[in-house]
């Protein structure tokens, strides 16, 4: 029987094979490419762990050819000789068990980014093939393994002058789907951060799959403060200094060291990166909450003592971190994380012990450079009337939705079935288009919200909310999402995306470069004021076909100039004496509804690209160089990146 449920359904995992069937659990999600990168995080820091012991100066990590990633660190190598219990030399016990370390004690690592004994194992069990050389006690040692199980044991191969580590791993594609290759920005940008937080360490970038080899270097001897200069380098700052904290105090298991950097800018948000033993905290944790408490008490403080409120009561924690760029660095021995990833740092004494820390520094700081202090307070200020006219205005868009009847607005053909989740709305380009969607939709989930022209450039009007809240376009798309509208998630009113009436919200707009203008226009709009639909995944971009390829009846619809030469050849192969059209749309007008349907709105053939965010820091420079005031940026970002665009309609 299938359903029958007895000791025989009941499966126990040995070794590594847990990992092998469970991948999500230690390494992150198999499919989207992060567990695929993590599996590079994991092995590079624990090369800068022998960094952070005082072992090794130097990361070296190359992407080689054959898919496979080589992490080299030059630090003590890892130890070779017969581990008591297991039987076996310690590197094999570390590469094959679970929970197996030389960081559980505070002896051979006072602090660690892996601490769980977890890591390298993991990969191991993730990898088709891995090898390990170790250079240690004047001897080459040499151990290889496929999908975790040793092929044989650990030998000495030869003699060495040396120390260090060498891992060369290849991961199992049957593991891994959709994201396979690695992604050089993405590891490039990782890598650049490890060595802003250890100041000194060289780290070194090859990419060696092409046919032109990449080789890039990091080493940064100002550390946290040249971070955040680095966030800010497209942004004009409130104050030139970058202000530097650093600290230690005791805690339940030994000292506590606290190091921060922040600077004020003139942006519209925040940016804060949170890391404790050099490992990147996504998702913040303790860290930021004892920084964002310390910053609203100590800056209100000073602000109230100095008289600088005027007529406000009190500044708010958005307030006062308007335009913030910070790096909060911790170094723990013994920190707890929500999971095996380390998004979130969960040590409770660490928010105490960072906000006492940045308060006495902060406090010294502000009281020796008043200039700096008042010039941060300013801009907090300024912020909360923003904020107080946005508020207001927010509410008049929410009001006078209602009295126009149901707060929809009068051009969105709604959907007839009210399930979110199988409910999809098309944001799209023009009159004319919306009303060959109209037409073409599948009434009962599909919505169609048209749009007239260019909406406004919500990056240029950040600080006249009034303005923005009060276009007509923008009304619109608040209106018929209903879930609210700004990134405050604390504030009433604020973008909620459990509230959204549609579970996809699917931008179309023509395949020209003014449909691409249009396209950016939305996504920034959706960036600054309804950025949890991006983080959600319920931001979509559909890819209207740019060419049809026709041959006596038969038709095909491809979408860029590439595509279309290869089915044109095909087509010749097929039937040389035959006659090929093709036909290029500029716009979604030109196609009929039955065309629209079929190449870009019916769930069973068309092809929509997710918006997603993987970096926020990048992302927000991105959107500030495109859409915001600075030309010479914009234009050098164009130029430096016109080489990449394949086609261009002009």
């Amino acid at each position: 029987m299938p359903d029958e449920y007895s000791a025989d359904s009941i499966q126990v995992l040995e070794g590594l094979e847990a990992v092998r069937k469970r991948p999500g659990m230690y390494l992150g999600d198999p499919h989207d490419g992060s567990a695929l990168h993590h599996c590079i995080w994991e092995v590079v820091d624990n090369a800068v762990d022998e960094h952070l012991a005082g072992h090794n100066t130097t990361v070296e990590l190359n992407l080689e050819s054959n898919g496979s990633v080589t992490v080299i660190d030059h630090g003590r190598g890892i130890p070779v000789d017969k581990h008591a219990e297991e039987g076996v030399s310690a590197a094999e016990v570390i590469m094959t068990k679970l929970h197996a370390g030389g960081k559980f004690d505070n002896d051979a690592y006072k602090v660690a980014g892996g601490l769980h004994g977890v890591g390298v194992s993991a990969v191991n069990a993730v990898s088709e093939n891995l090898s390990m050389t170790i250079y240690r006690d004047g001897k080459e040692w040499f151990q290889e393994y496929s999908k975790g199980e040793k092929k044989s044991a650990l030998k000495s191969v030869g003699k060495s002058e040396i120390t260090g580590t060498s891992i060369n791993f290849k991961p199992d594609l049957t593991i891994f789907s959709d994201v396979i290759e690695f992604d050089f920005e993405q590891i490039n940008t990782r890598l650049r951060r490890t060595a802003f937080l250890n100041a000194g360490l060289q780290i070194i970038l090859r990419d060696l799959r092409g046919d032109d080899p990449v080789e890039i270097e990091h080493q940064y001897e100002g550390g946290l403060k040249e971070y955040v200069q680095a966030m800010n380098k497209n942004k004009e700052v409130i104050h030139a200094e970058v202000l530097h904290v650093l600290g230690s105090k005791n805690g339940d298991n030994g000292e506590v060291h606290v190091e921060v950097a922040l600077q004020w800018t003139d942006a519209y948000s925040e940016s804060i990166h949170c890391f404790t033993n050099i490992i990147h905290n996504t998702d913040g944790g303790t860290h930021l909450s004892g920084l964002k408490s310390s910053l609203t008490r100590t800056i209100n403080a000073y602000a109230q003592s100095r008289n600088l409120l005027k007529k406000i009561s009190g500044l708010s924690g958005d307030d006062i971190r308007e335009g913030l760029s910070a790096v909060v660095s911790i170094k723990h021995p013994d920190p707890s994380f929500n999971a095996q990833t380390k998004s979130k740092l969960v040590t409770s004494e660490v928010a105490g012990i960072v906000e006492q820390i940045v308060n006495d520094k902060l406090g010294e700081y502000f009281e020796e450079n008043p200039s700096i202090a008042k010039s941060i307070v300013e801009k907090a200020v300024l912020a909360s009337k923003a904020r107080e006219a946005a508020r207001k205005a927010r509410d008049l868009t929410r009001r006078k939705g209602v009295l126009e009847g149901g707060g929809l607005p009068g051009q969105l053909a709604d959907c007839q079935s009210k399930d979110p989740g199988e409910c999809e709305i098309y944001i799209v380009e023009g009159e004319s288009a919306g009303g060959s969607a109209k037409t073409a939709r599948d009434r009962r989930t599909q919505a169609v919200l048209p749009l007239r022209g260019k909406i406004l450039n919500v990056e240029r009007e950040m600080r006249n909310l009034t303005k923005v809240y009060g276009n007509e376009q923008i009304q619109r798309m608040i209106r018929a999402l209903g879930a609210g509208v700004g990134n405050e998630e604390e504030s009433e009113g604020a973008f909620d995306p459990s509230k959204l009436r549609y579970a996809k919200i699917i931008i179309m707009t023509d395949a020209d470069i003014d449909g691409a203008h249009i396209r950016t226009l939305i996504l920034t709009f959706m960036w600054r004021f309804m950025r949890r639909a991006i983080v959600n995944g319920n931001v979509f971009i559909a890819a209207p076909p740019l060419f049809s390829v026709s041959r006596g009846k038969h038709s095909e619809w491809v979408h860029s100039e590439k595509d279309r030469d290869e089915v044109v050849k095909r087509f010749q192969k097929e039937a040389p004496s035959s006659k090929i059209d093709v036909q290029r749309y500029k716009g979604l007008g030109e196609m009929n509804p039955e065309q629209l349907w079929s190449t870009t709105m019916d769930p069973e053939s068309r092809t929509m690209m997710k918006v997603e965010i993987k970096d926020a820091e990048e992302a927000d420079s991105l959107f500030t160089i495109l859409m915001g005031d600075d030309v010479p940026d914009r234009r050098s970002f164009i130029e430096e990146n016109a080489t990449k665009v394949t086609s261009l309609d002009v």
